[in-house]
């Protein structure tokens, strides 16, 4: 029988191993691209950034250290230079794999931090498997909202799984739609009409303000922000502002909102304060083609009609007035379950006819 040379004993004494296999190996250098792993075979592997880690940014000196273990998965027996072409993230991905596999056939609720916001939607990486969510379904509001969601924490089901096209889809919009249909429910429990909320602006629209009072929006119409008009609701309001309100009407799952408090209803003492008769000062508030809208006090505005500004034919307001000018009229008339007050200036003119040029006869 003949001796095996040095050389067949060195051969015999390393690892046969084949592409594919996934083994333990030793870390023995690290540099900023590339890991250097022994695996008992006659060449050491390497493992390059790409395949350590789907986070381009990670610092491969700070995440591994020589004398650690590592698993890889054999791609290439020879890159050419005699070495071991070796991964590190495809073992994670295929382990991962079957994670997201039983997720997605049991609809399991998976959490994940946002990577990346990219077009059309964001990126979450479950260990190193990228899971893309469309912003359609990345909130359960506006898809602009995605801007912002880069480093933040989601939760989401996996609609879609098909490894083979490494296609993995998600949607957190059905699972914030439930949370906030359920919050809603709790909410709606809890109050009835007249209770008095403190809310939190959320939007601002031109027929209102949506406030959110305790996880769910109620809506502050422009006619109950105040007992006067409202051009703008963004005049009074804007995103973020706390405010008291009062539950008006709980219709279904729709609440309506309203600041008109009775305490501070000025039509509530008003049979005094403008009764016909009475002589009153105000300001100029807006002007149509018709006549002069005068403010009285916040919330009152009366008509100061075009035929009752002068004795003098006018043929409109702003011929004679502007906004912020400051009137004395006496009041002609008030329908008080409508809130509306009537305004002469000419009743209170000299009674002479209107100063013009005329021709003796």
């Amino acid at each position: 029988m003949s001796e095996m040379t040095f050389e067949q004993m060195l051969e015999d004494s390393f690892k046969n191993i084949h592409t594919g296999e996934v083994l333990d190996g030793t870390v023995i250098a690290v540099t900023a691209d590339e890991i250097a792993v022994s695996i008992g075979y006659k060449s050491d592997g390497i493992v390059t950034k790409r395949e350590y880690s789907n986070d381009a940014s990670i610092d491969l000196t700070a995440a591994v250290k020589p004398g650690d273990t590592l698993t890889v998965k054999v791609l290439k027996m020879n890159d050419g230079d005699g070495q071991v072409v070796l991964s590190h993230k495809r073992v994670i991905v295929e382990k991962v794999s079957q994670v997201l596999e039983d997720a997605f056939n049991n609809q399991t609720v998976l959490t994940a931090t946002v990577s990346e916001v990219v077009k059309g939607g964001i990126k979450v990486i479950v260990d190193e498997v990228p899971v893309f969510i469309p912003a359609s379904l990345a909130t359960d509001g506006s898809t602009k909202e995605i801007a912002g969601m880069a480093g933040t924490e989601v939760q989401f089901l996996l609609t879609e799984y098909n490894p083979k096209k490494r296609r993995y889809i998600g949607d957190c919009r059905s699972l914030l739609s439930a949370k906030r249909a359920e919050k809603r429910a709790e909410v709606l429990s809890t109050i009835k009409e007249g209770d008095i909320i403190d809310g939190t602006v959320k939007n601002v629209t031109a027929f209102g303000a949506f406030v959110d009072i305790g996880g769910i929006d109620g809506l502050l119409h422009i006619s109950e922000m105040s007992w006067g008009r409202i051009d703008n609701p963004s005049s009074l309001y804007r995103k973020g502002d706390a405010v008291k309100v009062f539950v008006k009407e709980i219709k279904g799952e729709k609440i309506a909102l309203s600041v008109k408090f009775d305490d501070r209803n000025p039509w509530a003492d008003a049979e005094s304060k403008y009764a016909v008769g009475n002589i009153v000062k105000g300001q100029v508030a807006r002007m149509t083609d018709f006549g002069a809208f005068v403010s009285l006090e916040d919330g009152v505005d009366a008509l100061l009609h075009v035929s009752q500004i002068s004795k003098a034919h006018i043929e409109k307001p702003a011929d004679v007035l502007k906004v912020g000018d400051e009137v004395e009229a006496r009041i002609m008339d008030v329908d008080f379950e409508n809130h509306k007050i009537s305004l002469s200036v000419r009743d209170l003119l000299a009674d002479e006819e209107p100063a013009e040029t005329t021709e003796e006869a």
